[in-house]
C-alpha cells in the first residue's frame, strides 16, 4: 500500500505565486521518505497540506488512500505531526504533555497512562517526566514533541525538519529514534535541509527547489548520476578559482563549479583528470593550494541541480507568505 500519494500538487500564496508547483511523488508504506531542499523551497507547505492543516489549490493528495481534503477527519486519525519547533506546553511536565495529547485524542485513561509511560521510557525521558518542559534542553523538547506525535500510534508520521537547531549529539539521537520507528512499522515522511540526514535516513527522496520537484531517487542513485569521483581543487583566492574553472572548462570541456576558493569537478576518471588538471593549471600559471578526490555527496547533487547550496538565503514566496501571516 502507498502511504502517501501526491499528484500535480499546487499551492498558491496570493494570486500569482506558487509555493508548490505541480509536485508529484509516492511514498511506500514502512519507509523513510525524504523531502530535501533549502529553506523556503516548499517542503513545509507540502507537509501542512498532507497533514490537513491548509488546503491545496489543485492536484491530488492522499494518505493511506484517503483524500486529505474530502476525508480530512479520517486522515487526522491516521497521522502524527512534529513540526520544525517543539509544540509542547512548557508549563506542563513531560508526563502531563503526553497525557494531555492522549485525552485530546479521546483515548481511554488506561491507554493514555500505558502509552505515556512507554513513550517516556522509549525516548529516554523517564527521569525528567515530572519536570516542567521549560526546563528541558532543546534535544529533550524535540524528543518530547515527537513522543507526543506518537501517542495516538499513527501509521504515518510527518517530521518537518526534526533536527533543526539541535546539537550534533541530539541530532544523532533523533536519527536513531527515527530508524527505530520505521523498524516498528511506522512510515516517516521527513523534510530536511541537512544532506547528511537525508543520506543516512531516506530510503527514497525528492529534491524540491522553488516549489518544484527537480529530482528524485535513492540517495545512492542521485549521487551515482554525478560520476564516480569528485575532484576538489583549492585555490589561493576566489579570483584564482574562477580563472582555474575557466581554464579547465575550455581545455577539456569539463563543467566545473566554483564554491568560494574551491573548484569542483564531477568525473568518472579521477586519477586521469588530476594529471590533466595539474597540467592545464600549470600552463596558466595557476598553482592549486589543495587537491582532493572523494565520493560524491548529496550536497554535490543539490549544487549540480540548482546551482546553489541548500543553506542559500532564498527569498521565496513561501517565506514571504509566512511573514505576512505572522504580521497579521
Amino acid at each position: 500500500m502507498l502511504a502517501v500519494q501526491v499528484q500535480e500538487l499546487v499551492k498558491r500564496f496570493g494570486s500569482d505565486v506558487r509555493a508548490v508547483d505541480g509536485v508529484t511523488f509516492e511514498v511506500e508504506a514502512g519507509t523513510v521518505f525524504g523531502l530535501l531542499g533549502p529553506n523556503g523551497a516548499g517542503k513545509t507547505t507540502i507537509v501542512r497540506i498532507l497533514a490537513t492543516i491548509i488546503p491545496h489549490d489543485a492536484g491530488v493528495a492522499r494518505v493511506l488512500g484517503h483524500d486529505v481534503g474530502s476525508e480530512a477527519q479520517v486522515v487526522r486519525g491516521l497521522i502524527g505531526l512534529a513540526g520544525q519547533f517543539a509544540a509542547v506546553d512548557e508549563n506542563l511536565t513531560g508526563k502531563e504533555n503526553l497525557q494531555m495529547i492522549g485525552r485530546l485524542n479521546h483515548l481511554p485513561w488506561p491507554v493514555v497512562s500505558e502509552r505515556t509511560a512507554d513513550l517516556l521510557e522509549r525516548f529516554d525521558l523517564t527521569g525528567a517526566a515530572s519536570r516542567p518542559a521549560k526546563t528541558y534542553s532543546g534535544g529533550m523538547r524535540r524528543r518530547l514533541d515527537v513522543a507526543a506525535a506518537l501517542v495516538a500510534r499513527p501509521r504515518v508520521l510527518f517530521l518537518d525538519e526534526p533536527t533543526t537547531g539541535l546539537d550534533p549529539q541530539s541530532r544523532s539521537d533523533v536519527w536513531v529514534m527515527i530508524e527505530q520507528l520505521v523498524q516498528g512499522g511506522t512510515t516517516v515522511l521527513l523534510t530536511t535541509q541537512y544532506l547528511e540526514e537525508a543520506d543516512r535516513l531516506a530510503d527514497h527522496l525528492v529534491v524540491i527547489d522553488h516549489g518544484k520537484l527537480i529530482a528524485e531517487g535513492t540517495p545512492a542513485s542521485l549521487k551515482a548520476g554525478l560520476g564516480a569521483t569528485v575532484l576538489d581543487i583549492g585555490m589561493a583566492d576566489t579570483d584564482a578559482a574562477l580563472r582555474a574553472a575557466d581554464a579547465l572548462r575550455s581545455a577539456r570541456g569539463l563543467n566545473p563549479t566554483v564554491e568560494g576558493t574551491t573548484v569542483e569537478l564531477n568525473v568518472d576518471d579521477g586519477p586521469g583528470v588530476v594529471s590533466e588538471a595539474l597540467r592545464v593549471l600549470q600552463d596558466c600559471n595557476l598553482a592549486p593550494a589543495t587537491l582532493a578526490l572523494r565520493e560524491p555527496s548529496l550536497d554535490d547533487v543539490f549544487l549540480a541541480l540548482t546551482g546553489h547550496r541548500t543553506d542559500s538565503d532564498l527569498a521565496t514566496a513561501e517565506d514571504g507568505a509566512k511573514a505576512k501571516g505572522a504580521a497579521k
